[in-house]
């Protein structure tokens, strides 16, 4: 019984720890009771006591059993009825244990009335066995003494227990406490005696440093952690305290006992702001005034008082935009005189800011409604402090209390969800709802005010918004507030209103180049006068652009300011009768002119009207963008009439303002765009236009009266489609071309940049060798502290000291970069030998370099001394000649020397000593008199080797009996070798000491008494000195790894490179890493490593033939054998899970990322921790030879704690408590990932149900946990949310509830796919100084940071996206920086001015869809509120990327429906408008612009097919043809040869090419681009200009962009037919199909003169893009040709077309959900009627073919197009009767039947008929079929948009059905040509080779892998 009771207690307590059978086998956590505690409870004791009695669970289970039945009445008094969410099920588990542990007393029922009893003997017999009055003692003995004895592991675990023990005693004291509480007092007094209460009272005390806090323990200091006895800490906390002018707190309110009041205590009780928040921002505050502090260099004092130069620093910081806010409205701050308030009131007044910051969750991305709050806030705060007792503020008051969430958020937070909700979970019109950006635009103006204070909520600004009309083709509007200030309408016209000077730009320049082109190049009057014609160009296009601005703003008119929309209308009057009037004087210049009047008046007025405007649009220009003019302006705006103008000329925003540049920065991006746009004109007139001038002119005066069809439009225009035509591709190549010469100038100047930077100098191994002595001293310059002994040292020119200094200082920082490369597995334990430093002490007179350059190089020299029959001095010279081999013969020599000396101490006569200071002294002597070849037969070198090696290899053995006389020998040996073969000198010099010598050796007492070496650095220079005389084989090749070389080439690169010189520690700035992380992976699990694909392969065996020397790194590490298999793992659970931890640090996990940003703090405390070291801290007790030692730097307190107050790394998992919740392994992961990394800290959104009165009520708290002392999760700050914070985008919501747990003055965005390294986090502190550099005008607020791209190495495909993704991230980014001064926020590794952008809206923006690229607003946002945003190369982070196609097609379609957006937005807006003209034009060629030029790329394909089949199908051509030569005109063809070279990439390649030879030379990047060619990346290329095209010109008509999750996984799976058909079809194949269509009219219509060569010139770009759109998912899928796969795809493909769609069935598996899903972004009635329009295009063919026909002749009425219809019409009916539905016609199958075979024959015998009878051909018939193809989709596609209406009358199932066949036939078009490659076995090999190039080269086994052939059995 009882072994049953055992086993049903280990199966509820299982249950409710969420164990699974297999238990803890791949070691991951095992939480306890305590982990399942319901956060509705919302009680931490409960917790606590679980977790006590977990832990005494062995110790003694009944009183355990008692701490759970107290936890189980605590849980009953909060919630009795058991509503909350997941409370039921956690009393029951509970009760269930408290069971079991009844039911296994000996015995009857239990007598609770003795529990305490038992309690209380227990609190004592545990205080006894644990000594706890010894622990505490003993910890701070080991505390004292740490340093010098270096039980620094020790002290860690001493302070572990001591924690854990006080823990379990605190608990169970307050258990104790509270049961006495049901007895009466006599009896409490009985049970629980005087003294017992004393103990347990100072046992609590002890437990001060027990409660949770987050890196200042505020509320219970400590003497534990170090970070308290920081001075610059005390001096924080000591300048909060109470003052004289803070009234005093009512007694209500509940005073800290662990701490004195403070200002925080204050606000907390008049604002009511919320406990936890209050103790965030205390620290929060306290973090960022210390490290203002520590920057100021005071010295320490007893008592550090805060200086106020760091309170004026935080106080300008923290209210700068409040100060701009109050400035731009013209209202006084809440101060009047800022240099009268004081540092107290400062303090007051910005840690007020921040509690609202901090409480104020949505409402952080309205910047401008804090800084409102803020104010009236302030004001309230100015009245309490007049009053003796604090008071509540009016505002923060409710019935239930005080509380700021309740009064001021809430408010707020329900307005803005309810137009959160309005907008239709993003389908909604961005114009329909206000998103974040309105709210907060609100509070632009003085109109803000009518809300009040406390919030006049009647106002319109808190109107909440009826549900919107969920008809589909009603638009009608709903109450509500309009939008502030700008409307995002869903046009492509805003790309006209936000850049419309870009565009007019062209338009006149293009007119003027025509006009010049066609009066042949003459400059003359006329031409010039005919040029003038600008100006009505210039004037009309402003006039619309003024219109554009009144329709764009409907919809805000009625919230906006009324100046703005006065302007708005100012500016449309004004350019309607500007535009009429210079028109109208314009043709009157033109009708004098046909009048020869060349001296005309009005002519005159007209030029000098020209000019007064230009000259004014041009000083307004200067005026507001040269900085010198700009404030020459500011100084003019008491003139009403400059201010008129400069309104009028530009709006104003309180965004926006001051956007110029520096006048040398505005002057080099000017010269860039001069270059580009001058080549851009010289191409556009030379090559595009001048050749197609007289060819129009002809083609215009032509007179065409013959046509092939039916002509309606083409006759009495002079030919105006056909020139049309002509001019229109070239037009889109004169609109793109200047995008091709932006990217071709920025490649080199990019690369001029790297050049200047000195980028890629040490691109190779052998690079390291060369230059790895100049690696220390480049060191000292870049990372390390300034040293004011190196700079003496300098100019005394002790060379060799001073160069020893440096090594010195260098080896503890290389030797931790290797250590950490083996710990990664990169190197194996031979090659972190080799590359490894020694520690330079001074024992040698040589700086000692790493073995890897000295290794073999011994033997080497031996060979050319022993060869060598040249004099000393040449052969010295020839050693000489590679430094590294005369360093190891130096080396070798003195080493040697030490290491005899040392260990032939003899006492007595030291014969041993003078017999090697004997034979050095010969040898010195020799060389000094230059007959070393006498003196010494140096043929006997090898001999002498040897033997040394010898006894080097018994001495670096631990001493024995036998070793030591082995050693003996050795010794005698070598004296032997050396006296009778070596010597050759004459001993009659020194006969004395030699005959002593040999009488010794006579007597046997020659080196009887070695000294063992037993010295730390005695025994490291024996192991040394070996290895260098064994090791015969070069390292050059050291390390092996691909990886490892390419991360050492970079760091030691960057050492050579410019940065900012590093502060100490101490000194420098702080900062967060921030990682937002919703549900990917964790950690890998084994069941995930070992699961096997379709082909039989695990994830696991994938990595290890990739990785195939990682691995056997791996097990080696383990102490496995290489040949160990993961099952053989199995046996022990630390294997397992560090296998697990290995190849989780080989995906895109959040493990990697953790890792990675962990060695911040890793770096943090060495540096730290040698700084202490070298400053000669006397605390620290270091002696000089000490300074380098870095043994347990991890362990050092203070090292830590430094680290952390410099140092916090946050990562939001989102919903990391649904996940504790539901028990998912990726809980448990991040859990396991908090013990491992105690400064890791986790945010997450905890979701709290309640049931109250039958009604659920849902909390949401933002909560921070860390990992306690018993490796489970510690809640640290627990803040309520108004309500769901998930109002906008995923990820930036994410954040911000985040980001208040941040801390430092900079915050570094890292993404969960990244990575860093140990070596780059040394940079940290460097580029942090940036933000204090001069970057131009404003210091940077963003500091952009390099990337690598770590997985281009898996396919060919990750290999294009690596370099691509690589060009941009370095060559790219470094001209946006400069000098084009537009760089946004584009990648996850930027480091953020935290304070800047925390009080400016956040780091990201997130309302709805317009913000799904949330990452790039905060580059828009950052740059408009007058930031600086930088770029730096000499410090990198790891990213990962997608590395399959369709994974990357997903992201491609993501960032370009992101871009879509953008178009869209105000941010764009008002960029295009605020910049100046260059720089605008950097920024849109840049951003947007980018996407639209791709578009235009694949239009002009349309562009020019169309237009040559309008040529062909009208007959137009042929006459052109006939009369004229213009087919073969050189403009056409330049123009589509700049297509095509822009298509296929060539351009996009040239960054890329530039990169490459950069940084891995000219050849290197020869053959990398080569191969890239033979394995189709242009193929590639051309596919994504498919995607990007179709993703952004969609997302601007229709919307639907949304955030695609990739997978980032592995991809080396077959993608099945159907997946890529449902992937690609509308974006690529359809397109694909359309362009083949109009080449097959043109190649069959066309007029071309039977000369196929010209045809195949002009179209082979385009057919080139079909292939590629059509057959590169094909090509680039794994086993895309093994026809065993292509079977099995056919057969799914048709199992997906035919299967019938439904409720609940996807489109993944049925075609009919599919083709749903793919409608349904159609939801406008502006939407459809655009879809109409455009499908229209697919009617022209009917039209014109059926004029081709043989059988209409020369027919060209419209009766033969009527007929054609009518043929069309019947086809329709004939598809109707063969696709009549099954389930209808069950009733009279055998009617249909025959119906369908009449029907068949009677359409075959009728065309049969007409074919004999008649003139219609077979070719007839094809080309019907070609002519109503695009007629059936063009029809098929307006029916779709107009979904339903087709509905309605009942015609939707004919339309679905007609779908189907298309698609059906296009999957066969497709289908055909797969399938006949994949007949021939070598095609799929060759596509194997094709994908995986790199991973052959790398010797890998993908073929094996594809294959499936698996040898691999025991996965």
């Amino acid at each position: 019984m009882s072994r049953v009771e055992d086993l049903w207690e280990r199966l509820v307590r299982a249950a409710l720890r969420g164990r699974v059978a297999s238990g803890n086998l791949y070691g991951g956590p095992e939480p306890g009771l305590a982990a399942n505690v319901p956060s509705s409870l919302g009680n931490k004791d409960i917790d606590d006591i679980l977790r006590a009695a977990d832990e005494i669970q062995d110790d003694d289970p009944n009183i355990s059993r008692i701490l759970c039945e107290h936890a189980y009445s605590l849980a009953q008094n909060l919630d009795p009825n058991s509503e909350g969410r997941g409370v039921l099920q956690f009393k029951t588990g509970l009760m269930s244990v408290i069971k079991q542990k009844l039911a296994k007393r000996e015995g009857g029922g239990i007598d609770r009335s003795n529990d305490i009893a038992r309690l209380r003997e227990f609190y004592k017999l545990y205080r006894q066995k644990n000594d706890v009055d010894k622990l505490k003692e003993e910890e701070m003995k080991l505390r004292e003494s740490g340093v010098f004895s270096g039980n620094l592991g020790e002290l860690e675990r001493k302070t572990v227990k001591r924690k854990r023990v006080l823990g379990t005693l605190k608990v169970l004291g307050i258990v104790l406490e509270q049961l006495t509480k049901d007895v009466s007092p006599e009896e409490a007094e009985r049970l629980i005696p005087e003294e017992l209460k004393r103990v347990m009272e100072s046992d609590a005390a002890m437990t001060e440093d027990l409660l949770p806090y987050n890196i200042i323990p505020l509320d219970a200091p400590t003497v534990s952690n170090p970070i308290v006895s920081f001075s610059e800490v005390q001096a924080a906390i000591s300048s909060l305290k109470y003052f004289r002018g803070i009234p005093k707190l009512p007694a209500t309110f509940s005073a800290p006992l662990s701490r004195s009041l403070d200002m925080f205590d204050f606000l907390h009780c008049i604002f009511g702001f919320q406990k936890d928040n209050v103790s965030n921002q205390r620290e929060h505050v306290v973090h960022l005034l210390a490290n203002e502090q520590s920057r100021l260099r005071i010295p320490e004092e007893p008592e550090p008082i805060l200086d106020e130069a760091a309170v004026q620093k935080v106080f300008l910081k923290s209210l700068d935009n409040y100060i701009k806010w109050c400035n731009y409205l013209a209202i006084l701050p809440v101060w009047s005189n800022l240099d009268a308030v004081s540092k107290e009131k400062k303090l007051l007044f910005f840690s007020l800011y921040f509690l609202i910051w901090g409480e104020a969750a949505n409402v952080r991305f309205l910047p401008e409604c804090l800084c409102y709050i803020f104010h009236h806030m302030g004001r309230e705060l100015e009245e309490a402090l007049r009053k003796e007792v604090a008071e509540p503020a009016n505002s923060c008051i409710s019935e239930s209390g005080v509380s700021f969430i309740d009064q001021v958020i809430h408010p707020l937070y329900d307005v803005i969800s309810a137009e959160a909700t309005n907008n239709d979970n993003g389908r909604a019109p961005h114009s329909a709802w206000r998103n974040y950006d309105d709210f907060n635009e609100y509070f632009w103006s003085l109109s803000c005010f009518e809300l009040s204070w406390p919030w006049r909520q009647g106002s319109i600004f808190f109107l909440k918004p009826t549900p919107r009309s969920k008809n589909v083709l009603k638009s009608g509007g709903s109450k509500r507030c309009g939008k502030t200030s700008f409307v995002e309408h869903r046009t492509f016209l805003h790309l006209y209103h936000s850049f419309h000077r870009l565009w007019i730009f062209l338009v006149m320049m293009f007119q003027g180049l025509a006009i010049i082109a066609f009066n042949s190049g003459n400059l003359n009057s006329r031409t010039i006068r005919e040029v003038l014609s600008v100006g009505p160009t210039y004037f009309v296009m402003k006039l619309f652009k003024s219109v554009l601005d009144i329709i764009m703003m409907y919809g805000a008119y009625s919230t906006s300011r009324r100046l703005a929309v006065i302007r708005v209308f100012l500016r449309f009057i004004s350019y309607s009768l500007l535009s009429v009037f210079i028109c109208f004087l314009y043709v009157r210049v033109l009708e004098e002119k046909s009048n020869n009047n060349n001296d005309s008046v009005l002519y005159k007025a007209y030029v000098i009207i020209l000019s007064i405007y230009a000259g004014a649009k041009f000083c307004l220009s200067l005026l507001l963008h040269i900085p010198a003019f700009h404030l020459l302006s500011d100084r003019c705006d008491r003139w009403r009439v400059v201010r008129f103008l400069k309104w009028m000329h530009q709006e104003h925003y309180y965004v926006g303002r001051g956007m110029y540049e520096r006048a040398s920065d505005f002057f080099k991006y000017l010269v860039f765009w001069l270059v580009v746009l001058g080549c851009k004109f010289s191409f556009g007139y030379f090559l595009l236009i001048k050749p197609l001038a007289d060819p129009t002119t002809l083609i215009v005066n032509m007179d065409i009266r013959q046509y092939s069809w039916h002509d309606v439009v083409s006759k009495n225009n002079h030919n105006a489609l056909t020139v049309l035509t002509l001019w229109a591709p070239v037009f889109l190549i004169y609109l793109v071309d200047i995008h091709v010469f932006y990217t071709i100038i920025s490649a080199v100047w990019g690369f001029l940049l790297g050049a200047r930077d000195r980028l890629g100098e040490i691109r190779s191994l052998d690079a390291v060798h060369q230059l790895f002595e100049k690696f220390p001293a480049a060191f000292m310059d870049t990372l390390h502290v300034p040293l004011h002994n190196r700079e003496s040292m300098q100019s005394s020119g002790q060379v060799v000291e001073k160069n020893k200094f440096h090594a010195t200082q260098f080896a503890p920082f290389w030797n931790e970069i290797i250590k950490n490369l083996r710990e990664e597995d990169y190197i194996n334990d031979l090659e972190m030998e080799l590359l490894q430093m020694p520690k330079n002490s001074a024992s040698l007179v040589l700086v000692q370099w790493p073995l890897f350059l000295l290794a073999s190089k011994i033997f080497m020299a031996k060979d050319i001394a022993v060869e060598s029959k040249d004099s000393q001095e040449e052969l010295w010279e020839r050693i000489s000649r590679d430094d590294n081999m005369k360093y190891a013969v130096q080396e070798c020599f003195y080493s040697l020397k030490f290491i005899l000396i040392a260990i032939l101490d003899d006492e007595e006569n030291n014969e041993g000593k003078k017999w090697v200071e004997r034979i050095y002294e010969d040898i010195k002597g020799s060389i000094a008199n230059r007959n070393i070849h006498d003196d010494f037969r140096l043929d006997k070198l090898s001999i002498v080797i040897q033997k040394v090696t010898a006894l080097l290899g018994i001495l670096k053995n631990d001493q024995t009996p036998e070793l030591e006389t082995g050693a003996i020998k050795a010794m005698l040996d070598l004296y032997d070798v050396m006296r009778l073969d070596v010597l050759s000198i004459n001993m009659r010099d020194n006969y004395e000491t030699w005959n002593m010598l040999q009488r010794a050796r006579t007597e046997g007492r020659l080196f009887q008494n070695l000294k063992w070496p037993k010295d730390a650095e005695l025994k490291a220079q024996v192991s040394r000195l070996y290895s260098l005389l064994t090791i015969k084989d070069s390292a050059a090749n050291v390390p092996t790894n691909l990886e490892a070389s390419r991360r050492l080439q970079f760091f030691t690169n960057s050492l050579f490179m410019e940065m900012p010189v590093a502060k100490p520690v101490r000194e420098m700035l702080s900062f967060s890493v921030f990682t937002p992380y919703y549900s990917e992976t964790v950690l890998y699990s084994m069941p995930e490593l070992l699961e096997k694909n379709e082909d039989g392969i695990s994830t696991l065996f994938y990595l290890q033939k990739i990785y195939p020397d990682e691995w056997k790194n791996f097990l080696v590490r383990i102490g496995r054998d290489e040949t160990t298999s993961e099952l053989e793992l199995s046996d022990n659970p630390n294997h397992i899970l560090e296998l697990r931890f290995w190849a989780s640090y080989r995906g895109q996990t959040l493990a990697r990322t953790v890792r990675g940003m962990m060695y911040y703090r890793k770096a943090l405390m060495l540096q730290s921790y040698l700084e202490r070291m070298s400053t000669g801290d006397v605390e620290a007790g270091v002696v000089a030879k000490e300074s380098t030692d870095v043994q347990g730097f991890e362990l050092s307190p203070e090292a830590r704690a430094q680290a952390d107050l410099k140092f916090t790394y946050v990562v939001t998992c989102q919903i990391y408590g649904k996940q504790k919740e539901d028990r998912k392994p990726e809980a448990a992961d991040i859990a396991l990932l908090m013990q491992r990394n105690e400064a890791l800290r986790v945010a997450f959104i905890d979701v709290v149900e309640t049931l109250k009165e039958g009604k659920v009520y849902t909390e949401y708290f933002s909560k921070l946990v860390k990992a306690d002392i018993n490796g489970k999760d510690k809640e640290i700050y627990s803040i309520k949310l108004p309500g769901n914070p998930k109002l906008g985008e995923g990820k930036p919501e994410n954040q911000n509830h985040a980001v208040v747990f941040t801390r430092g003055n900079a915050v570094q965005t890292i993404d969960m796919n990244q990575d860093s390294y140990f070596e780059e986090a040394l940079k940290m502190r460097n580029l942090l100084e940036e933000f204090d550099c001069d970057h131009g005008l404003r210091p940077p607020t963003i500091l952009g940071v390099r990337e690598h791209v770590f997985t281009g190495s898996v396919s060919s495909l990750a290999s294009f996206m690596s370099n691509q993704e690589a060009s941009f991230v370095t060559l790219g980014q470094r001209v946006l920086a400069n000098p084009l001064k537009v760089r946004m926020h584009y990648g996850h590794p930027d480091v953020f001015d935290r304070v800047f952008h925390i009080t400016r809206g956040g780091i990201s923006k997130a309302s709805r869809v317009i913000n799904i690229s949330e990452d790039i607003y905060s580059g828009f946002n950052s740059t408009l509120r007058q930031g600086n945003v930088t770029h730096h190369e000499y410090i990198q982070v790891g990213k990962g990327r997608d590395v399959g196609l369709n994974q990357i097609a997903l992201f491609e379609g993501k960032v370009a429906g992101g871009n879509g957006e953008q178009v869209l937005s105000r941010d764009i807006y008002r960029l295009g408008q605020l910049f100046d003209f260059f720089r605008m034009l950097s920024f849109f060629f840049t951003t947007v612009g980018y996407y639209f030029c791709t578009m235009l790329t694949a239009l002009t394909v349309y562009a020019f097919l169309y237009g040559r089949v309008y040529l062909a199908l009208s007959g137009v051509g042929e006459t052109v043809q006939e009369r004229a030569d213009i087919a073969g005109n050189k403009a056409l063809t330049a123009a589509l040869n700049a297509q095509f070279l822009f298509q296929i990439g060539i351009f996009t390649a040239v960054p890329m090419i530039l990169g490459l030879i950069l940084e891995h030379g000219f050849l290197r990047a020869v053959v990398t681009f080569v191969t890239m060619q033979f394995q189709l990346c242009t193929v590639f290329f051309t596919f994504s200009l498919g995607t990007r095209t179709h993703y952004f010109g969609r997302t601007i008509l229709h919307g639907g962009a949304r955030y695609q999750a990739t997978g980032r996984g592995f991809v080396v799976r077959h993608i099945k037919f159907t997946e890529n058909y449902r992937l690609y079809s509308r974006s690529h194949f359809v397109k694909g199909m359309e362009i083949a269509l109009l080449l097959v009219v043109y190649l069959a219509y066309g007029y071309n003169d039977g000369d196929a060569l010209s045809y195949i010139l002009l179209t082979l770009s385009s057919w080139f893009l079909v292939a590629s759109w059509l057959f590169a998912p094909y090509l680039f899928n794994p086993s895309g040709f093994e026809w065993q796969k292509t079977v099995e795809d056919f057969r799914d493909w048709t199992n997906w077309l035919f299967y019938r769609g439904g409720i609940g069935v996807k489109g993944e598996e049925s075609w009919e959900a599919w083709w749903d899903e793919e409608l349904s972004h159609i939801r406008t009635f502006s939407g459809r009627v655009v879809e109409t329009i455009l499908s229209l295009r697919f009617f022209i063919f009917q039209y014109g073919i059926v004029y081709k026909l043989d059988v209409q002749k020369e027919n060209t009425s419209l009766t033969v197009y009527g007929f054609s219809w009518a043929v069309f019409a019947g086809l329709v009916v004939l598809f109707k009767v063969f696709s009549f539905s099954q389930k209808i016609s069950v009733n009279f199958q055998l009617l249909l039947r025959f119906v369908q075979g009449l029907s068949f024959l009677l359409a075959l015998g009728g065309v049969v008929t007409a074919v004999v009878l008649t003139d219609l051909s077979i070719t007839d018939i094809f080309a019907s079929i070609l002519a109503f193809l695009p007629t059936g989709w063009g029809i098929l596609c307006i029916a779709s948009a107009w979904k339903p209406v087709m509905k309605k009358l009942g015609l939707w199932k004919s339309v679905r059905a007609i779908g189907r066949l298309y698609d059906a036939t296009m999957g066969v078009i497709i289908f055909i040509p797969i399938a006949f490659c994949s007949w021939f076995p070598f095609v799929s090999t060759f596509q194997t080779r094709l994908m995986f190039n790199q991973a052959f080269s790398r010797g890998l086994e993908i073929s094996l892998i594809l294959a499936g052939n698996n040898p691999n059995t025991g996965i």
